[in-house]
């Protein structure tokens, strides 16, 4: 099933606020991609309710990395999502589809009445990411470790061909278990791809444990800068912070940015809470929920 096209009206008015968002003063940039974090955030409890299934805990804790990579770093464009010259994004986690599509929706790529159809049968919007059936999508993903091998491809395809686009990818702190990363971290650095930004959701949790019980990832950031990469430790759901240090430029190496956050955040029975990484809430925790994240 085809989604809606574009939507036109939602599209000019994501221009008008990343416009607006780029030049304000810091209190209010912090204040307009809080208000899109919570329309996100509030978006995907509904998702995951309607659906009866989903991975709640991840999609509250990358919020933040969502919201700001698009309302505030990224160059793109929701009615020309294969313009030439836009940046790229990879999800590496794909299984936090719920917060990417909800994130795609409000920026205008696809109409947000789209998002009620999430997992139904024949939707567009399938538990994981589909490049052919979702615009804005630029690689399936949800098989965990091969995102980042796929944002480095691209990053050396804009680097062979002078392009100046940059690439992100948000990828899990548990997929890093995967020695696929590590393998497209080694070649990053080797080609010097300082238009290469990688994001940790470093919640600390993965389906059934906490990371450092079931293989431990820690020192994390000297594991990174031991394969050459800038490292930069951030609050995640500092908007301002998370701003700042993905918009920086590098020093000639690709960028691997520390995310630090809280699984299920904004919603108090979920937050820190290994069992919310794919548990379903009861009609009276939804209630709680979206309760809690209109503040």
């Amino acid at each position: 099933m085809a989604l809606l096209p574009p939507d036109a009206a939602r599209s000019a008015g994501y221009r008008e606020l990343t416009a607006r968002i780029r030049r304000a003063a810091q209190p209010d940039r912090e204040a307009e991609l809080a208000r899109v974090a919570t329309d996100v955030r509030r978006s995907v409890v509904r998702m995951i309710d309607r659906a009866r299934m989903g991975h709640i805990g991840g999609d509250l804790s990358v919020t933040d990395i969502l919201v700001t990579c698009f309302y505030g770093v990224m160059s793109v464009d929701p009615e020309h999502p294969h313009w030439p010259g836009r940046d790229r994004f990879v999800l590496s986690k794909g299984h936090c589809a719920a917060a990417l599509y909800s994130t795609l929706a409000h920026c205008g790529f696809f109409d947000t009445a789209e998002l009620d159809t999430f997992m139904a049968p024949l939707s567009a919007l399938n538990g994981h990411p589909n490049k052919v059936k979702v615009p804005g999508v630029e690689t399936n993903t949800g098989a965990l470790g091969h995102g980042l091998p796929v944002a480095t491809g691209c990053a050396l395809a804009a680097k062979m061909d002078g392009a100046s686009w940059r690439t992100f990818v948000v990828l899990g702190d548990g997929e890093l278990q995967e020695g696929s990363n590590w393998e497209a971290a080694m070649a990053a650095a080797h080609h010097g791809l300082s238009s290469l930004t990688a994001v940790v959701d470093r919640n600390r949790l993965q389906q059934g444990a906490r990371t450092e019980d079931t293989n431990a990832l820690d020192s994390l950031p000297d594991k990174w800068r031991s394969f050459g990469w800038e490292v930069r430790e951030v609050d995640g759901h500092d908007h301002l912070a998370l701003l700042e240090t993905m918009s920086g430029s590098s020093t000639g190496r690709p960028v691997a940015v520390i995310a630090n956050t809280i699984k299920g955040k904004g919603v108090s029975f979920m937050e820190d809470r290994v069992e919310w990484h794919h548990k379903v809430p009861t009609a009276e925790q939804v209630e709680t929920a979206l309760a809690e994240l209109a503040g």
